[in-house]
């Protein structure tokens, strides 16, 4: 099956791989979605690998790579670079398989999935951290097997990581025996779409395998369009489980035979996924784990009375990036403004702002003013949140009108940066 290609994982190795996870890693459930079942007119089903014990599939690859390696291999240690997941997949691993480990991690890891992997490694671990991004931290760890002649645990671009990865694609089909027309799971550097792919193309090749990025890390979306697979100058680190300058190369051929399309979805709808399935279901996902539930709303025409599998990948997010969260929620659906207003150096200013400019439903979320003698106007750093997006023109009209209008932020994003 697709000799063209130097490796493809074999229907028997996932078995095995399978096989080799059980006490390790449990089946999660395949679960209806009823709020989003009745929304879209479909059957959406979530492969809940948010639940697995490391909370993402990581372990599966891990630990089958792990378990692989020679006692010599074993005993002169492993190294792994991570944003997190992975990095809980490896620790769990090596205390279970009492091999020492050096797990290298960008700065930008929340410190939730940090402590989670001092948690499952204890002794067994080391942890350090490097970079800004997770590339950064891979080239050290590469820097650090090659020193210390270790074995480099990599997260997505191996065989043994693929095959686990593979197992949750053959867990969906043993789970349902109705047909599956659609199923849309979360890319980072390919592990997981690669391996999944490669079942479905054995049992089940008419369904349609969607993959999905986010928006400011699109490495695979831009493979695909380059037809070779193409580093990345530079990505938005947010989405941390999703968020690599190049796939695997392993990966990316075996996507470009088997994935039906890959799209990239605005980091702003992440956010609200995240909010919706806390709200409505009382699921916490990371961001990467909304990736695949994100898409839906740019699928809902194709999807309408299909079945329909979303992989939630996993559930380790930081308590702390909530507001951040929110308010790149809320910027996406066009309801949080930033704007430079002026406001006359007089007494009452302020109160004619909030009452004559603002509308009845507008909050003011944020606010930076210092008053400079000498100047007959004093500018602001202001924040509305509006309850509709429609709201927006009127306020600007009245702003304008009123000589309070001084520039609009949201699509100045160098300055808003530096400003807000």
């Amino acid at each position: 099956m697709q000799t063209n290609l130097i490796y493809y994982p074999s229907l028997e190795s996932v078995k095995e791989a399978l096989e080799n996870l059980k006490g390790v890693a449990f089946e999660t459930p395949l679960s209806k979605n009823f709020n989003l079942s009745k929304e879209l007119e479909a059957t959406i089903l979530f492969k809940r690998e948010d639940l697995q014990v490391v909370r993402s599939y990581k372990i599966r690859g891990a630990y089958n790579k792990m378990s692989s390696l020679t006692l010599d291999e074993k005993q002169r240690g492993i190294v792994c670079a991570s944003a997190g997941n992975h990095a809980q997949g490896v620790a769990l691993s090596c205390k279970i398989l009492q091999i020492k480990g050096t797990i290298f991690m960008p700065s930008p890891t929340p410190n939730q999935k940090i402590n989670q992997v001092k948690m499952f490694g204890e002794d067994f671990i080391e942890i350090v951290i490097e970079g800004d991004t997770f590339d950064d931290a891979s080239d050290a760890a590469k820097l650090e097997c090659d020193s210390k002649n270790k074995t480099f645990i990599h997260p997505f671009n191996d065989e043994k990581v693929i095959e686990g990865q593979a197992t949750v694609g053959l867990e969906i089909l043993n789970q349902t025996k109705e047909k599956i027309d659609y199923v849309f799971v979360p890319i980072g550097g390919g592990g997981l779409s690669a391996g999944l792919s490669s079942v479905f193309k054995y049992l089940s090749p008419e369904t349609k395998i969607i993959g999905v990025e986010p928006e400011g890390a699109p490495s695979m979306l831009t493979s695909f369009k380059n037809k070779e697979n193409t580093t990345l100058n530079k990505i938005d680190p947010f989405v941390d489980g999703a968020a690599v300058k190049r796939v695997g190369d392993l990966n990316f051929a075996i996507c470009q035979q088997n994935l039906t399309e890959v799209i990239t979805v605005p980091e702003g709808k992440i956010c609200q996924t995240i909010l919706d399935l806390y709200n409505k279901d009382a699921i916490v996902v990371e961001p990467a784990g909304a990736l695949s539930i994100a898409a839906l709303d740019f699928f809902a025409d194709k999807i309408k009375g299909k079945n329909v599998v979303c992989v939630v990948s996993g559930s380790n997010n930081d308590i702390t990036r909530t507001a951040e969260i929110k308010e790149r929620a809320l910027l996406y659906a066009n309801l949080k403004h930033y704007f430079i207003v002026k406001f006359p150096q007089r007494a009452g200013a302020l109160k004619e702002f909030v009452v004559e400019i603002l509308g009845p439903n507008d909050d003011i979320t944020h606010f930076e003013y210092t008053k400079k003698n000498n100047r007959t106007n004093g500018s602001a750093v202001v924040g509305l949140e509006l309850k509709s997006s429609q709201d927006l023109e009127p306020l600007i009209k009245r702003m304008k009108e009123n000589n309070f209008f001084g520039d609009y932020l949201n699509n100045k994003p160098d300055l808003f940066q530096f400003l807000v």
